[in-house]
């Protein structure tokens, strides 16, 4: 079942169908989102990076996210601002040293995402946190799937129509359920957390007027503008 988030009549809602007239907001209001770094061997090896033998984490913060439709902004001290189409777990109750096998029953569903990145900061600073923390560098949408196998999920990044990143999530060095359990060992996650689980190859730059598309099989299309 796919689940929207939306403000109508002054109201925030949830349901299945969107009533005539409402926002889409993002489906998720995070406390934290654990973010998964070099999680697609061919997007490491793009960066010029080893595939990493145990899960690379970092955060971004709440105001990063962005809602469906909402406008991407590029920091005026950034030169390299990138998209990564990333498959979304949004967490549905907490989550502390859950085990593998038990993943499932701690989530909620499975959403878009972009993993905006200031490409020049990540890189100037070593670790992730400016060059990922911007406001709206979270885009998330456009809704949460609630049933869903993610094993082998296409998943394409589109500029302006053209596509640039298309991959499956059948490519991840580590998989949703290992990271799970690997991330609640570390931390207590809360209901409408969110996990970004990396990005498959094809990275590239977003520009002033650009519209990034980030599209699941299974759960749809989030779409936002460049300003």
């Amino acid at each position: 079942m796919k689940i929207y988030r939306y403000l109508h009549e002054g109201r925030i809602s949830e349901s299945s169908d969107v009533p005539p007239g409402a926002k889409l907001l993002a489906p998720a209001a995070p406390t934290k989102i654990v973010c998964i770094g070099r999680n697609y061997a061919d997007h490491a090896k793009e960066l010029g990076n080893e595939a990493p033998p145990e899960p690379i984490i970092f955060l971004k913060p709440p105001s990063a996210v962005l809602d469906p439709e909402g406008t991407i902004v590029r920091p005026a001290v950034s030169q390299r601002v990138d998209h990564e189409a990333e498959l979304a777990i949004v967490i549905g109750k907490e989550a502390k040293n859950v085990k593998a096998a038990d993943w499932r029953d701690y989530v909620r569903g499975f959403a878009c995402a972009n993993d905006v990145t200031a490409r020049d900061l990540q890189k100037k600073d070593v670790q992730f946190t400016r060059g990922k923390g911007f406001d709206t560098f979270c885009p998330i949408g456009p809704c949460i799937e609630t049933d869903l196998d993610v094993s082998n999920l296409r998943i394409r990044a589109r500029v302006n129509g053209e596509t640039r990143q298309d991959g499956s999530t059948s490519q991840m060095i580590f998989s949703p359920a290992f990271l799970v359990e690997f991330i609640t060992s570390i931390m207590t996650l809360m209901p409408g957390d969110v996990i970004l689980t990396g990005t498959p190859a094809g990275v590239g730059p977003l520009n002033a007027g650009d519209v990034v598309e980030v599209e699941i099989e299974g759960i749809g299309v989030l779409k936002n503008v460049v300003a």
